[in-house]
């Protein structure tokens, strides 16, 4: 997600990046992008059309396209990203999706973690929008971009060896019984997996967040489009979790968090045509790994931590 913050903002979250698999250093990065942001408006013959914009690890600039006059043709936006593993491979799930249900790709510069994206109403996020509509809208666009998985991609398999270890190994932080049932549920999810489509193009960071509104939104086009592609090789129903894991404020003001968090997952699995329990299961495991995950990290994540023990404890058996 892109929020409307100075650029001189990305300062302060890059730097201490660097520890993720194949990430560059944070801090080099920066340094450079001034650069390369000028190099990019050259050589994609662009102007600067506004502030620049940014989320955790990628800087937003309006552009305008020299030599388009259409309305809508010659308005852009420069994305620049962070290079890391989860952003390598952004610019293929946005060009075999072509628009539908996803930003539009104008071009891109893989080398660079560059793209030229269509421009996205600012002013019109998903997360304005009132809770179980925004759960049936993620799930409209989760079988929109269903597409055949793409050959470069990750898939959940390659990576379930390192998560059922860091399962096993657990962490005094993280209840034994959570991760003992996500081991015993990533196995029968694997084991399955053959029968239910391993092999679809998954957004695997898809929330309200990042969803927004195109400015040619209409019959032909829809109301709302993805943004910010984390593309992984999975079944559909992995890629619910993140509308659990959302908009917080929400969850902490239900008075029964089981029968809140699950009505999110229903309502996504059921617009996305999907099986309840596989998103049930899915989601459940991708909690407990969060919690996992953030331990480490204490104790500046145990909010964070604590709060996918409790949804997790949601989904639990």
């Amino acid at each position: 997600m892109v929020r409307d913050r100075p650029a001189d903002e990305l300062l302060q979250s890059l730097p201490g990046r660097a520890g993720q698999p194949r990430a560059v250093d944070g801090a080099i990065w920066l340094r450079q992008l001034p650069a390369q942001v000028e190099r990019l408006l050259h050589d994609w013959r662009l102007e600067v059309d506004g502030p620049s914009r940014h989320g955790e690890c990628a800087l937003v600039v309006p552009v305008r396209r020299q030599g388009h006059t259409g309305a809508s043709d010659d308005v852009a936006a420069l994305k620049i990203t962070w290079p890391h593993a989860e952003a390598r491979h952004e610019h293929l799930a946005l060009r075999a999706w072509d628009a539908q249900g996803a930003v539009r790709l104008l071009a891109a510069e893989p080398a660079s973690s560059a793209l030229l994206l269509e421009r996205l109403d600012p002013e019109r996020c998903l997360r304005d929008q009132p809770l179980l509509e925004a759960c049936e809208v993620i799930g409209t666009l989760i079988r929109a971009l269903d597409r055949p998985a793409l050959p470069q991609l990750d898939t959940v398999a390659s990576r379930a060896d390192r998560w059922r270890e860091q399962l096993v190994a657990g962490t005094p932080l993280v209840p034994r019984r959570l991760t003992e049932q996500a081991v015993s549920h990533l196995s029968g999810l694997l084991r399955d997996t053959a029968d239910v489509g391993e092999t679809r193009l998954v957004h695997e960071d898809l929330h309200d967040l990042n969803v927004l509104a195109p400015l040619d939104a209409g019959p032909s086009r829809g109301d709302w489009v993805a943004i910010d592609p984390k593309p992984i090789a999975a079944e559909q129903a992995y890629a619910v979790a993140p509308v659990v894991w959302n908009r917080a404020e929400e969850a902490a003001r239900a008075s029964n968090l089981r029968t809140h968090a699950r009505l999110r997952a229903d309502v996504v699995a059921e617009a996305a045509g999907l099986d309840d329990d596989r998103v049930r299961a899915w989601t459940f495991v991708r909690l407990v790994l969060n919690a996992v995950w953030a331990a480490p990290h204490a104790p500046a994540s145990d909010d964070f931590r604590a709060r996918m023990i409790a949804l997790a404890k949601a989904f639990a058996d």
